[in-house]
């Protein structure tokens, strides 16, 4: 028996106009979400939740609009946080990342994060497909949970906005990452959210 999780991280916020941390999808932001439903359209969902915040809240009803079997639930522990602070085995590269960060937050990151993998990456007894529509950190929480990686490897996993990443969770076996940051289905125009001078 199989556990899938789809990832997807939100669409391009309209940050440019808003200057938020939290706010509504850009117009750009609305066709990446149109896009990655078409995309899933296919895929007999078992669940799906998605993160309260208003961007992440919005990927969810486009995606629903074009996905009537769909109903996403808001889940708690998809919020966007930090997942882990400053470690030994951390590069001293990664260190000017923290320096706003309070330790009330990685605190709240780590419980949060801890509660998420228990909830969702764990095996089920029949097959399943969850959609989890939620921000950058998480997923790449997510995938370093997955491969078992150091804790700080979050910080060098970056997800594209309506990338999707899937995880196959298995009884028996160590999960498999099947596919990271997959942006077939966005055109150049529509790949948004990676670090500055990336290749699209």
């Amino acid at each position: 028996m199989s556990h899938f999780i789809y990832l997807v991280r939100h669409g391009e916020q309209q940050d440019a106009e808003y200057g938020l941390p939290d706010g509504p999808l850009s117009p750009r932001g609305r066709r990446q979400a149109e896009s990655i439903a078409e995309r899933l359209s296919g895929v007999p969902f078992t669940g799906a939740f998605h993160s309260p915040l208003e961007r992440a809240s919005e990927t969810a009803r486009i995606m629903q609009g074009r996905m009537p079997a769909l109903n996403s639930q808001p889940s708690a522990l998809l919020f966007d946080c930090y997942p882990s602070g400053p470690t030994p085995d951390m590069p001293r590269a990664f260190e000017s990342f923290f320096g706003g960060v309070t330790e009330e937050e990685i605190e709240a990151g780590q419980a949060q994060m801890a509660d998420a993998t228990a909830e969702f990456l764990s095996p089920t007894a029949g097959d399943r497909h969850d959609l989890l529509i939620t921000h950058n950190f998480v997923i790449g929480w997510f995938v370093r949970e997955a491969l078992d990686a150091p804790n700080w490897r979050w910080l060098g996993l970056n997800q594209a906005n309506c990338g999707l990443t899937i995880i196959r969770v298995r009884t028996a076996k160590p999960p498999v990452l099947v596919t990271h940051n997959d942006l077939s289905h966005l055109p150049i125009e529509l790949r948004t959210g990676m670090p500055e001078g990336w290749p699209v």
